[in-house]
C-alpha cells in the first residue's frame, strides 16, 4: 500500500451555486477545501473578494446545547446503554433533512427546561438550607423575631465565644447596676447564643461592658414569628422543593426515548457545521466564489463530472515540491494494514513524499506482539474478542482499528502460544494433574523457561532483520532522491560490515569485514571538510555502533516479556493447585490469569509501539504530514445507507 497521490485543484463557480456545490462536495466527501494561498490573495481579483460570515459559532453553539441535553438523558434516563451499540441506520436525505433539526430542537428545549427548573429549585434549595442553619442556634427562643424594641426596652440576639462564662457577665451587669439581663438560647462548640434584654437608656453602656466578653450583635434572619415558626416553614418549602425535583427529574428519567432524536440531531449539526467550515473557506464577491483544495487522484473523475455539471471553470494539478508541506495525506490501506493506522496516527502520519509506514510495520508489529504474549489461551480470547465487535458492532474510527488489530495480533498469539506450549500459562497440566493425578503437557518446539538463551538471541535477530528492512527503505529513497554517497555510507557500508561480522563468526573470511571498516572510514574523508574529516570518521564509528548496538540489544524485551507473561502465568497456577482443592484452584487461576493477560495486553502493546516508533521508524520515517480532512458526513452516532 502507499499514501494515496492528490490532485490540487482550482475551482471557480457562479456564487448563486456555492451552496449547491458545497452540498455536492460533501456528498462526495472527497475533498479538502483549503485556504486560498498566498498568490491567490495577492491577486487584484481576489483583494476584491470578502469571506462570508461563519455560521460555525452559532451551529457550535446549538451542538453545545445538544450535547449537554444528551448528556441529561444519559445520566437520568433509565435507559443504560454499554461500551458498545449498535447504531441506526439512516439515509443522507432523512439525516440533513429539516425534520430533524426541529425535532432535536424540540427535545433539547424540553430537557433544557427540567434542566433550568432544577438549578432553579438547587439554589432555592441552598437559600432555605443557609437560612435553616441560621436559625437552628436559635430554635429555643420563644420570643417573634420582629420584636426588636418596645418603648424603653430592645432585644438584642448576640453570640459569645464558646469559653465565656454567661453566669459571670450577669454578674458583671448585676454589679454595675445596669437596668440589662443576658439570657442563654443555646451553645455549640464555636459559639454562645443569648439575649441582651436591655433598656434603652443603658443600652451603650451595657454593649461596651459585653465587648469586653467578645460580644456580636447578630441579625436574625426571618422578618417575623418565631425561630421555630420559621424553621417548620422552611421545612415545608424544602419539602416542595424536594417534591418539584422529584417531578422534574422524572420527566427527565421518560426523556430516554429522546435520546435517538438527540444523537440524529447531533450528527445533523456536525454536518451543517463541516459545511460551514468548507464555506468559511470559500471567497465570494456576489457574482463569483473560488476555492482550492486538494482531491485524491483517483476520486477525480466524480469531481470532474461534478464541477463540469455545474458549470464550473476548474483545473488540477500535482502539487509542486513547494506545495509538499501542504499536501494532506491520506494512506490506502487494505485488511491487513488498515488496523495499524491506529498506531501510526498514535505516532504521527508521514510527510506526503515519504512512505506508508503500515504495510512495512504490520509483519512486524503482529509478530512481535504474539512473541511477547505467546499463549494460546489469550490469542484465542483476542481472537474471539475481535471478531465478536467487529461483527455485531461494527465500530468505525480507531475503535474499529483497535479490535481488528486485536484479531491479527490475537492469531500471532494463538500460533506462538502453539510453538511454546502454553495455553494460560501450564493451566491444562495443573488441572490434569489436580483431577486425574496423571501427567500432561502441551506438545512445544521450544519453551521461554527451557529455551531463554534460543529466545534471546532469536529475539535480537529479528530486531537486526527489522533494522536492516528500515535501512533498506532508507536506502532506496535516498537512491530516488539522487543521493547516492548518503545511500554508500549511511546503509551500503554498514551492510558490508553487519556481513563481514558474520562471515568471521562463521570463520569463511574476515576480508569482508576489512572492507566493511575501510568504508566506515572513506565515508566521512570524501563527504567530510577540513577537520570535520577525521572527527567524522570517530563520529560515524561511535554513533552507528552505540546505535545499532542499542537498537539490537532492545528487541531483548521480545523475550523478557514473553518469559515475565509465562512465568506469572504458572506462578498463579501452581499457587491454585496447592490447595489441592478443584474450586479454589480454578478461582485462583482465572483472577491470576485475568490479571497477566490484561497487564500484558497493553504492556506488549507499548513495548511493541516502541520497537516501531523508535528502533524502526528511526531509520527511515520522516513524520509531520497533515490528515486529509475532506467535507463529507461524519455521522458519530448513526451510519450512513449508500443510496
Amino acid at each position: 500500500m502507499a499514501i494515496v497521490k492528490m490532485k490540487k485543484l482550482r475551482v471557480m463557480a457562479m456564487a448563486a451555486d456555492q451552496e449547491r456545490l458545497l452540498h455536492q462536495l460533501q456528498h462526495l466527501g472527497c475533498v479538502e477545501i483549503s485556504q486560498p494561498s498566498e498568490e491567490v490573495e495577492d491577486t487584484k481579483w481576489a483583494s476584491r473578494i470578502d469571506r462570508k460570515e461563519s455560521r460555525q459559532v452559532q451551529i457550535r453553539v446549538e451542538m453545545s446545547e445538544a450535547q449537554s441535553a444528551l448528556a441529561a438523558v444519559k445520566e437520568y434516563s433509565a435507559e443504560k446503554s454499554g461500551v458498545f451499540s449498535l447504531r441506526r441506520r439512516v439515509t443522507e436525505e432523512e439525516l440533513l433533512q429539516q425534520d430533524t433539526l426541529r425535532a432535536g430542537r424540540r427535545a433539547a428545549g424540553r430537557i433544557h427546561t427540567e434542566l433550568d427548573t432544577l438549578a432553579r429549585i438547587d439554589a432555592e434549595e441552598s437559600r432555605l438550607l443557609s437560612r435553616q442553619n441560621a436559625l437552628l442556634p436559635w430554635k429555643d427562643l420563644n420570643m417573634p423575631m420582629e420584636l426588636q424594641e418596645s418603648a424603653h426596652v430592645v432585644f438584642r440576639p448576640c453570640v459569645f465565644p464558646a469559653a465565656v462564662d454567661l453566669e459571670g457577665i450577669r454578674t458583671r451587669l448585676s454589679g454595675e447596676e445596669l437596668p440589662a439581663e443576658l439570657i442563654g438560647v443555646s451553645q455549640d462548640r464555636q459559639q454562645r447564643y443569648a439575649l441582651l434584654i436591655c433598656h434603652k437608656s443603658a443600652q451603650e453602656d451595657a454593649v461596651n461592658l459585653l465587648r469586653e466578653s467578645g460580644f456580636s450583635a447578630v441579625t436574625l434572619p426571618e422578618p417575623s414569628g418565631t425561630p421555630a415558626e420559621a424553621l417548620k416553614a422552611i421545612d415545608q418549602e424544602l419539602e416542595a422543593c424536594r417534591k418539584k425535583r422529584e417531578e422534574s427529574r422524572a420527566k427527565l428519567a421518560a426523556s430516554g426515548k429522546d435520546k435517538g432524536t438527540l444523537q440524529l440531531y447531533l450528527d445533523h449539526l456536525s454536518a451543517q457545521e463541516a459545511l460551514a467550515a468548507g464555506d468559511e473557506s470559500l471567497l465570494n464577491d456576489g457574482t463569483v466564489t473560488f476555492f482550492e483544495g486538494w482531491c485524491p487522484a483517483e476520486n477525480l473523475p466524480q469531481v470532474e463530472a461534478l464541477l463540469e455539471s455545474m458549470g464550473c471553470a476548474w483545473e488540477a494539478s500535482d502539487p509542486t515540491k513547494d506545495d509538499v508541506p501542504q499536501v494532506p495525506v491520506k494512506l490506502k490501506n487494505n485488511w491487513l494494514t488498515k488496523p495499524l493506522n491506529m498506531v501510526t496516527e498514535m505516532y504521527s502520519l508521514p510527510a506526503y513524499d515519504n512512505v506508508d509506514p503500515n504495510p512495512l510495520m504490520a509483519p512486524f508489529f503482529i509478530l512481535f506482539y504474539g512473541i511477547m504474549l505467546a499463549d494460546m489461551g489469550y490469542g484465542l480470547l483476542m481472537i474471539l474478542a475481535g471478531l465478536f465487535v467487529t461483527k455485531k458492532y461494527h465500530p468505525k474510527g480507531t475503535m474499529g482499528n483497535m479490535f481488528g488489530l486485536a484479531t491479527l495480533c490475537g492469531i500471532s498469539t494463538f500460533i506462538m502460544g502453539a510453538l511454546t506450549g502454553g495455553f494460560f500459562g501450564d493451566f491444562l497440566t495443573q488441572l490434569v494433574k489436580l483431577t486425574t493425578g496423571g501427567n500432561f503437557v502441551l506438545p512445544a518446539l521450544f519453551t521461554p523457561l527451557n529455551d531463554t538463551l534460543m529466545i534471546l538471541l532469536g529475539s535480537m535477530c529479528l530486531g537486526l532483520v527489522q533494522i536492516i528492512t528500515g535501512m533498506a527503505i532508507s536506502f532506496i529513497r535516498k537512491l530516488k532522491a539522487h543521493q547516492y554517497l548518503d545511500a554508500l555510507f549511511e546503509e551500503a557500508t554498514w551492510w558490508v560490515v553487519f556481513a563481514g561480522i558474520g562471515c568471521m563468526a562463521l570463520g569463511i573470511t574476515n576480508l569482508v569485514l576489512y572492507a566493511g571498516i575501510a568504508l566506515v572510514i572513506v565515508g566521512p574523508l570524501i563527504t567530510g571538510k577540513g577537520m570535520g574529516k577525521i572527527m567524522g570518521i570517530f563520529g560515524s564509528i561511535y554513533n552507528h555502533v552505540t546505535g545499532y548496538f542499542g537498537d539490537i540489544l532492545s528487541y531483548a524485551r521480545l523475550m523478557a516479556l514473553m518469559l515475565a507473561g509465562s512465568v506469572i502465568a504458572q506462578v498463579f497456577n501452581t499457587l491454585g493447585a496447592i490447595p489441592g482443592s478443584l474450586v479454589i484452584f480454578l478461582v485462583i487461576s482465572f483472577a491470576g490469569n485475568t490479571l497477566n493477560f490484561a497487564l500484558n495486553l497493553l504492556g506488549c502493546y507499548v513495548h511493541d509501539l516502541r520497537l516501531q516508533c523508535l528502533e524502526y521508524f528511526g531509520k527511515f520515517y520522516e513524520d509531520g504530514g497533515k490528515p486529509f480532512r475532506p467535507l463529507a458526513i461524519n455521522a458519530k452516532y448513526v451510519d450512513i445507507e449508500k443510496a
